[in-house]
């Protein structure tokens, strides 16, 4: 919350998201807690590999196509996400620490262990098929969103007028960019049932997403906990505008929203994410 009077600052570009060190039990009860609270799964199914769950009960994947359409997309973002990190984990490694002068780098063996077939008994494939499905609904997001952006009474202020206007009209570059992509994620099939079951969903939707960022803050690493927050709330960012479209679209063009309205850190979040 930009308000609070404990909020910090950070410039991202001398913050990348790479390798920390935290591992271990503590992260992976952050993840578990993700997975087992959010992703509408009762207790006794248990999510392949997952070094905390006591025994593997009945086939997840069985449990997961017997699912809705809606329900299923959420998991595949939360794993999709799940690999995102993990992949720029992999990307950025600590390969050797010395004193005063720390050496990074891709770590194949790492990536070998959390994403190759074999390593992961066939899970490694649908962790990245979930990852370029976390892409596409947060690529479809930014074509939405164009409208939103491109009425003169938006402005992205940092207090220096000619970078603004630059910084709009890059992000309208991006936005142009994303529409001429042929093979969009069609959205409308979701929520599409009866009004009020669609309606509730919606609202399970987001309190699900409240809570995963509030995981987040249980976790112990500073660096991570900025990075994971940033593209949780930049996914959560991007459904919030699938399911606006009509506010979008009927937006005035020279007063400010009412249907619809995007903060300076959802905005942020979701560039950030998006380019994750």
């Amino acid at each position: 919350d930009e308000r609070s009077p404990d909020a910090q600052y950070v410039d991202l570009l001398l913050n990348p998201e790479r390798y920390t060190g935290y591992k271990g039990p503590s992260a992976w009860r952050v993840w578990n807690s993700i997975y087992e609270e959010n992703c509408f799964k009762p207790r006794s199914v248990y999510r392949p590999l997952n070094p905390l769950a006591p025994s593997r009960g009945e086939s997840f994947y069985t449990w997961l196509e017997g699912l809705c359409l809606e329900k299923r997309v959420f998991y595949k973002l939360i794993s999709g996400l799940h690999a995102s990190i993990n992949l720029h984990l992999c990307a950025n490694y600590l390969l050797e620490e010395t004193w005063g002068k720390p050496r990074w780098g891709p770590n194949v063996k790492e990536f070998t262990r959390r994403f190759d077939p074999a390593e992961t008994k066939g899970e490694g494939p649908r962790r990245l098929k979930n990852l370029y499905f976390l892409y596409l609904i947060e690529l479809r997001a930014l074509s939405k969103v164009a409208p939103y952006f491109e009425r003169a009474v938006v402005d992205l202020y940092t207090g220096n007028g000619h970078e603004d206007a630059e910084s709009k009209a890059l992000l309208l570059d991006i936005f142009r960019d994303t529409k001429s992509f042929h093979m969009h994620f069609d959205e409308k099939s979701m929520f599409a049932g009866d009004k009020k079951g669609a309606k509730s969903l919606k609202e399970e939707f987001r309190l699900h997403f409240k809570n995963i960022s509030r995981i987040m803050d249980c976790v112990g690493c500073d660096k991570c906990r900025l990075w994971g927050k940033l593209q949780t709330q930049g996914l959560g960012t991007a459904l919030k505008i699938l399911f606006s479209e009509k506010e979008i679209q009927s937006l005035p063009e020279n007063s400010p929203s009412k249907g619809f309205q995007l903060t300076r850190q959802e905005i942020v979040a979701l560039v950030n994410a998006f380019g994750r």
